[in-house]
Formats: C-alpha cells, structure tokens, sequence
C-alpha cells in the first residue's frame, strides 16, 4: 500500500469523504451506498425491496438516486458486493440513466445480466469481472475485493483505500467455518487491513439482535436428510432462488436418495442454470427432469425445487397452495420444505400459504417448528469478530431496521469502540468523515423511494399510491350532475332523459342518470340499498352547493367538480368518520 492511502498522510490529512445511504439503513434490502470526494463518486450496491401489504399494486421499489444523476459526471463505478436481489435488483433501473462502469465477481455480473437483459440495457452496460484479491483504481478511491462467505457464492466485503485512510464495507456476511463451496472468508486479508490501520467500518446489521455466531450453512443438511429419509411421497423444497448453497445441498440429497429434480419458478430455473454453467453448482444433468414431467414418475421419485419463500402471489409455492399451478399439485402425504428465513412484514402472506397446504394434506417443515433454515447473516458474535478485525477507528451500522442498527452500534460500544466514534444514520443523511472527525451534516433532499408498478420506467407516484390506499381502506363516491348548458343549473329529469342516449358508461349509470336530477354511485363505501337517507341528504347538499355558485363557476366544470367534492368530504367525515375517494362526473344538457 502507498503513503497516499495511509490515515496519517500529511497531504491529505484536511481532506474528507462524504458517505449518502440511499437505500438499506432503516429497513431490510433496497441496499445503495455512496461514496464521495471533492473529485469522484463510486456506489456499492444498487439494491431493490419488495413492497408489503400497506403498498397496494406496488410491485418493486427502489432508492432514489436524483443525487447520483446530479452528479453522473463524477461517478467512477458500481461496485456489486454479491448477487441477492436486495444489492443488485436496481442496477437496471439505476443504468438506465446513468452511463457508468460496473464491477462484481462472475456469479454476480451474470445473474445481474438476465435482469439487465430483461430491461433492454444489457447491451450499453460496462461489466467488469473481478475476482477476490482484485483492486481497481478508480479516481480518489482504489477498490480491494474481499472474499465473504454468505448464502450465495462469490460475496465479497470492499475495502476502499481513499486519501484520508481506509473505509470497510462488508456487504452481507458471516463466519462460516465449514462453507457448502469449502471457501472461508478471507481473515487473514481482513487483519491485515486491521493492523495497517482501517479508519471507518461499514457493516452488516441483519442478525445484531441475534446472540451467539449464526451456524454454518451445512448445519441444516442433517435435518433436511432425515426429511427425505421419512418422506415417501412428493418432497417439495422452497428457498431463495438465489440461496445456491442451500440448492447445492438439496440436489446433494436428492441424488442420495435418488430423486429425481425437477425446478419450477423463472427465477430459480435461471439461477439454477447459470450457476451451473459457470460451475458454482454441480447438477448432475441425468437428474434433472422438466417439471412438466414431474407427473410422471411415482411420487417418492421426485423432488421439486420451488420458488415462493416468503409466499410471493405469483410464485409457484403460492400457485400449489390454491391449486392453481398448471402441472404441478401439492397432495395429500406429500412434504412441503420452506427454507428461508420469514421477511419482517411477510408473517401474513407466508401463513396463508402454509394454512392452504395444510389444507390439501401437506406436512409443512419452516424454519418455526424444524431447523431447516440458517441464516446467511453474522450473528452477534460474528460482528464482533469482525469488529476486532478490523479495529476501525469509526463505525456506522448498515442494513437493517433501526432496532438492528442500534444493537449493532452497541456491540461496536462494547468491544471498545468509544460511542462519539459510533454513527447511526438512516437513508439520506449525509456522514461528513475526516481523519479526525465522523459525524452527520445535513440531509439529501431528494433521497427517499421511487415505487414501480410494472416495469422500472413506470414509477408510481406518491398520490397515486395514497389513492389506492384510501381506495382500499375508504371506497369511491360517484355523484353523476347532470346541468343545463345554458343556465349552469341542474336540469329536469325530462332534460336528463333526453341527454343520457349519448352516454356510453355502464348500464347501471344509465339507470341512475335517467333516474333523476343528481346521483351518487358507490363502491366500497356504503350498502345504497341500507343507506337512502345519507344518499339522499348527500345529494341535497350537492344541489345547494351548485345553487350557490356564481353564474360563471357553474360554466366551469372544474370548480363544480372541485365544490361538491369539498362539500361531500366534510359532510362524510362529519357523519361516518370516513372519506371516501370522491370524483364528481359533470355532464351538461
């Protein structure tokens, strides 16, 4: 290592970097960090997170990056610490508008290419392959990748060497000492980084509220043995589709047992065939059957890797479970494995699964009643170590709840790390980190959440979601105001006879335009049949605020809409305590 990236250099020792989280402190995934000197930005992960049940027709989200295209000209490269979805799910979106370089190991780059290919920017995008040990140079910051053992192969931790010392980020990580792929965390680099000296670590907060170091991955492979040892009908097995040293047990076993292994869910068919192509799973191919065929073979000769963990709509455990997948069923005998660990805020939709294959004669093994899940994340214990490692002068906590980010925080506290050297930011804080100093100094403004429904060029705003919500939770209110187009007034009912043949709405907004002067439509509000009082004073209260109006106002279609949903608003919240989503049609005659 040269003087230039020594704590202590003299030259650079006013200098300073700036740390902006736009996604993964104070909630689990959307994973985004920056890094920033006077001269150059580099991001570590461009990470997405799922909506839950509060976000309804919200299908992914991600971090908003206006403060990395505000500054697209000094951006030197994405560095990808592994392939979860949580840390590269947003690459495409982020590509689409900023034209950088990007650099990860090779399971990462190709898993990150089939979403990147999905979205159309695989072909301008600028993938670099590194391996562990590697070191990129890029502006004010030189890159060294090192090895972490986690969930998924070929993770790494980053360590930057920038001008006023060296930053650590660990990405997601534990200590595994008898990895599925044989390959240990690379410590010995680690310690060396602590001796030399590491100004600021930046680490994984996951399991900080979990004692004890989390086991290794190949601590569940008993339990899942003696699962297909009892087993005689169909095994179904579901985890991430990304969890490839979970998968890489489950085919170990399936080939034990001599089952065949059948795949269902686009994820994990994609997953399951790259990794083999490039040699991070050994599938020995006169194993692997198409799950089409699965019907085929005799229940106790078959085994089926699924996707749906976290009980996912449209995955194909949830599709089994209502019997709706179109050639696969889960029957009665047959064993359902959910190997994963259960998302904060996912309890409900997991619990609906697990009841509908109860239903259908399922046994159900998850990780609440068998141990068949271990976590891919440091426990305590695995923290510390990597706190003594390392011996940062500075700590700030990542990814995670802000409960996890506190007890992290702790721990650091306890091992010897003073507390005005510990930083708990959230997303969008700004950290200012000198040699000297660490502290947080302002907010980003235009950090927050970009919502996507459907693809990543459709972004959801705020008020729509709002209105979904409130669709959701309140219902709609229809007034239908026919007015004479001469005098702005509510015309006749024989003057709204003559003026619906024109109308091409539904049928039943024909009967209630033809039914009188003014009326009011409901969906999810109120039963109209139990509610003809509240209706009829509701329309009452539109024909006076109409009457009120000044000749002008009525001509205008806007004010009228705008008054009587006013009106319509207090005069609900007054009498039920809702608030209905109210659009006033105002048609004229």
């Amino acid at each position: 290592m040269t003087d230039s990236m020594l704590v202590n250099n003299e030259d650079s020792a006013n200098g300073s970097v700036s740390i902006i989280p736009l996604g993964g402190l104070g909630e689990f995934g959307m994973n985004m960090m920056v890094y920033e000197t006077e001269n150059d930005v580099i991001v570590i992960d461009t990470g997405f997170m799922l909506p839950n049940s509060e976000m309804p027709g919200v299908d992914l989200i991600f971090p908003d990056i206006h403060y990395l295209v505000e500054r697209k000209e000094k951006i030197r490269g994405i560095l990808l610490t592994h392939g979860h979805e949580d840390h590269i799910g947003a690459l495409a979106y982020v590509l689409r508008q900023l034209d950088v370089p990007v650099y990860g190991t090779q399971l990462t780059l190709a898993i990150a290419s089939g979403r990147l290919r999905e979205y159309g920017v695989l072909g301008k995008a600028q993938l670099n392959t590194i391996v562990p040990g590697d070191t990129v140079e890029l502006g004010d910051f030189s890159a060294e990748f090192i090895h972490v053992t986690h969930s998924i192969p070929d993770s790494v931790a980053i360590a930057l060497h920038t001008p006023i010392g060296i930053i650590v980020h660990t990405g997601d990580f534990k200590f595994d000492m008898t990895p599925v792929d044989g390959k240990l965390s690379d410590i010995q680099t680690l310690a060396r980084l602590g001796a030399e000296g590491v100004l600021m670590l930046i680490s994984d907060s996951t399991n900080a509220e979990r004692p004890g170091q989390t086991p290794s991955e190949r601590s569940i492979y008993d339990t899942i043995d003696h699962i297909f040892q009892r087993t005689e009908q169909k095994l179904f097995l579901c985890t991430f589709s990304s969890s490839l040293h979970r998968i890489q047990q489950f085919i170990n076993l399936a080939n034990l047992h001599r089952r065949l292994i059948a795949v269902s869910g686009r994820s994990l068919l994609n997953n399951v065939r790259i990794a083999s192509e490039l040699g991070y799973l050994d599938v020995n191919p006169d194993y692997l059957i198409d799950a089409r065929d699965a019907a085929m073979f005799k229940p106790h000769e078959v085994m089926i890797l699924s996707t749906g963990s976290q009980g996912e709509p449209r995955s194909a455990m949830a599709l089994m479970a209502l019997d709706n997948h179109p050639f696969l069923k889960v029957e009665q005998g047959d064993t359902v494995v959910i190997s994963a660990r259960i998302i904060p805020g996912n309890e409900k939709v997991i619990g609906n699964v697990v009841n509908h294959l109860l239903r259908r004669g399922a046994k159900i093994y998850h990780e609440r009643n068998a141990d068949v899940h271990v976590s891919g994340h440091g426990s305590s214990e695995d923290l510390k170590l990597m706190l003594n490692l390392l011996q940062p002068k500075f700590f700030m906590p990542m990814h995670g709840e802000y409960q996890n980010l506190m007890r992290h925080a702790e721990l650091a506290e306890s091992v010897g790390i003073p507390s005005e050297n510990i930083t708990v930011a959230e997303d969008g804080e700004l950290i200012h980190l000198t040699p000297e100093t660490c502290e947080v100094f302002g907010r980003e403004g235009r950090s927050g959440r970009v919502l996507v429904d459907g693809k990543p060029e459709i972004e959801l705003e705020d008020i729509v979601l709002r209105d979904r919500i409130q669709l959701s939770e309140e219902g709609i209110l229809v007034p239908i105001i026919v007015l004479h187009s001469d005098t702005g007034l509510v015309a006749s009912s024989t003057e709204d006879n003559e003026g619906s043949d024109g109308i091409d709405d539904a049928d039943n907004t024909k009967t209630a335009l033809n039914a009188g002067q003014i009326e009011i439509i409901s969906r999810g509000f109120v039963y109209m049949d139990e509610s003809e009082e509240l209706i009829e004073e509701a329309k009452e209260i539109t024909r006076r605020v109409i009457e009120n109006l000044s000749d002008e106002q009525k001509h205008e279609t806007e004010i009228v809409q705008d008054e009587v949903r006013g009106a319509l608003r207090k005069f609900f919240a007054k009498q039920m305590q809702r608030t209905p989503l109210i659009f006033p049609v105002v048609m004229r005659v």
